[in-house]
């Protein structure tokens, strides 16, 4: 610790501040005394409006029923189209999955077509193989002059006839296959079609239900309210002059 000085207290100096502030707390309570807010004086009236307090409680419950009348409505509302909106979403996943169906039945019968042409293929030329091994042990036709044919002759006409019959059953095949093949893409698209056009009528019908529900519903929220102002013009008094009216 440093070095400090002791000053001695001046007790006249404290006396006199004591006393200021004495006078000045003395001066404020009297000011207070003096400004003190006397009594209100208010002229007596009769206060309210101009319904009596069971007119009141009456409006205040027809508003309640009113409330929960429409409460209940909207949460009807509500359910409605949430169940509409979830039966699209239904309707939209069946078209998908079977839209998918079909393509992959198309694409199977696709390769199934194929599979058989390129079969078809496949034996057409190991029978052409095999007619033209025959066909190279018999004797050629510009070759030999023979004035009566012998039965070699015979067996290569009948081949050669044989090997052009083949091949005219085999491109008839091919022929009925592609219109085969074109008839059913006809069909699938026609078939597509039909369901789109059926998807669109549906969802036209969805539509005009909602909205014939919602007329429903507003004609029904239209006639409880109209019942509801019937209700309350009978209850509520003809004459104003009745007792208990302060107008």
């Amino acid at each position: 610790v440093g070095p400090y000085v002791l000053v001695t207290p001046n007790e006249n100096r404290r006396k006199q501040l004591q006393q200021i502030a004495k006078k000045e707390l003395d001066d404020l309570e009297q000011w207070k005394k003096e400004h003190r807010p006397g009594p209100i004086t208010l002229v007596p009236q009769r206060l309210g409006g101009n319904k009596s307090e069971a007119q009141v409680r009456q409006n205040q419950q027809m508003i309640l029923m009113q409330s929960k009348y429409q409460k209940k409505g909207k949460r009807e509302e509500y359910v409605k189209a949430k169940k509409a909106a979830e039966e699209a979403e239904i309707l939209k996943k069946k078209a998908i999955q079977r839209e998918k169906a079909e393509r992959l039945e198309f694409k199977r019968r696709q390769e199934e077509m194929q599979r058989r042409e390129m079969l078809l293929e496949d034996q057409m030329y190991k029978t052409n193989e095999l007619l033209n091994r025959l066909d190279m042990g018999l004797p050629k036709s510009d070759s030999c002059q023979i004035a009566n044919p012998g039965p070699e002759s015979t067996a290569w006409k009948r081949s050669h006839a044989y090997k052009q019959a083949l091949r005219e059953d085999e491109n008839r095949r091919l022929e009925e296959m592609k219109q085969e093949q074109q008839r059913k893409a006809e069909l699938m698209e026609f078939k597509q079609k039909q369901e789109e056009e059926t998807r669109t009528r549906a969802h036209q019908k969805e539509q005009r239900s909602c909205l014939q529900s919602l007329f429903i519903f507003y004609c029904t929220l239209r006639v409880n309210n109209a019942f509801l102002d019937r209700l309350q013009n009978k209850t509520q008094p003809n004459n104003i002059y009745q007792p208990g009216y302060t107008g």
